[in-house]
């Protein structure tokens, strides 16, 4: 009788270390899938980017400066590699301020702002960013969730005997890059 019982309690248990096993492998893999959500509109973005820069470059010749500034964000945000996730956010960060920076640049060329070609630009930044925003949002929650399990008992168990490791969450540090983009002229 006690050897069923013995039996039965290892059984359940088993059981139960592949259920935490599963939840943790489900959690990883929603962070994964919340990363490429993020890449995809970064990457978006960046093929925006060079056509802004063009467009732009044609009304306000002498705004060099911030032109290339841009232009060599996106260049430093295209070259970290994907799995950097705080490197990415940094240069991520980096590149909406410069972005901002343009936009407010442009508002002083009254011709640049009625260029159909630079609205349809500006309005497709604006959908990208806010899908960024968006994919970060789900990203985000993803970590929280595997990150609660990788720490919390008993997932931590299997967390820790399984490699199961906490991941990044993707936000912008520096305050100084939260902040409205200031632009005298």
């Amino acid at each position: 009788m006690i050897a069923w019982f013995i039996l039965a309690f290892l059984v359940a248990l088993s059981v139960f270390a592949v259920v935490l096993y599963n939840a943790l492998v489900r959690k990883r893999q929603m962070v994964q899938e919340g990363w490429s959500g993020i890449d995809v509109q970064l990457k978006r973005r960046a093929n925006l980017v060079p056509n802004l820069v063009e467009t732009v470059k044609g009304y306000a010749t002498h705004e060099t400066e911030t032109l290339d500034k841009v232009t060599d964000l996106r260049t430093r945000a295209n070259s970290l590699s994907r799995d950097d996730v705080a490197g990415r956010a940094e240069a991520e960060g980096q590149l909406s301020l410069a972005l901002g920076r343009l936009f407010a640049v442009a508002e002083a060329y009254p011709d640049l702002k009625a260029s159909r070609n630079f609205s349809d630009l500006h309005q497709s930044l604006d959908e990208i960013e806010n899908a960024i925003q968006m994919a970060r949002r789900y990203y985000n929650g993803a970590v929280r969730g595997l990150n609660v399990a990788v720490e919390s008992f008993p997932s931590n168990l299997i967390a820790s005997r399984f490699k199961f490791e906490k991941a990044d969450y993707f936000e912008i540090e520096d305050e100084a890059e939260r902040a409205v983009p200031k632009v005298a002229f």
